[in-house]
C-alpha cells in the first residue's frame, strides 16, 4: 500500500499536512519563531497571502502591501529555505532573529532572498516584525596574495602564472 507524501515546502522533511499546513489553516499557532518563518515560506510557496499578512505584527501590517505580496508569491517558483542562524525565538523567548536565504526562480532566473528576519511574541503568539539585509562580512585572506609574476610558492623556481596558478 503506497501513500502519497506531500513534502512540506519549508524543507523540514515532514509531510505538509503535519508540518506547516495546520499553522497556515489556523488549526494551531507557531511555538517558535523558526516554525513561523518556515510556515511563512510555505505560505509563499502555496500563495497563501492572507496567512502571510496575518502573521505580520499588528503594528507593522500597514507597511505590507497585499497585492505586492500576492504578485511576488505567484510570480515565483519557490525552491527551498536555507536557515543560516537562529538567535532566540524559543517558546520561552519574547523575540527572535533568524538569518535565512529563500531560493526561488522568477522570470526564469534563479534568485536568492537573503534576510535577517526579526520576530516578536505578542500575547503568546509569534509574529514577523521586520526584516533587514544581513551584514556582509568581508573576506580576509589568511596568507599574502601571490602575484602572477612572483616566484611560485611551491618552490619550483617558475613564475606563479606558469606553475600553480593554472
Amino acid at each position: 500500500m503506497s501513500t502519497e507524501f506531500d513534502a512540506c515546502p519549508c524543507g523540514s522533511g515532514r509531510e505538509y499536512a503535519k508540518c506547516c499546513q495546520p499553522l497556515i489553516d489556523g488549526a494551531k499557532t507557531a511555538d517558535t519563531a523558526e516554525a513561523l518563518l518556515r510556515s511563512r515560506f510555505s505560505a509563499y510557496a502555496r500563495q497563501q497571502v492572507d496567512y502571510i499578512l496575518d502573521t505580520v505584527a499588528p503594528g507593522q501590517r500597514h507597511q505590507h502591501e497585499p497585492d505586492a505580496i500576492r504578485n511576488w508569491a505567484s510570480s515565483a517558483t519557490w525552491h527551498r529555505l536555507e536557515i543560516l542562524n537562529v538567535e532566540g525565538g524559543s517558546p520561552a523567548d519574547e523575540d527572535g532573529q533568524i538569518e535565512f536565504i529563500a531560493h526561488y526562480t522568477e522570470k526564469q532566473v534563479r534568485k536568492r532572498h537573503h534576510e535577517l528576519a526579526h520576530f516578536q511574541k505578542i500575547d503568546s503568539r509569534w509574529y514577523f516584525y521586520d526584516g533587514s539585509a544581513p551584514k556582509i562580512l568581508q573576506y580576509v585572506r589568511e596568507a599574502p596574495k601571490v602575484g602572477r609574476n612572483a616566484p611560485c610558492p611551491c618552490g619550483s623556481g617558475l613564475k606563479y602564472k606558469r606553475c600553480c596558478r593554472k
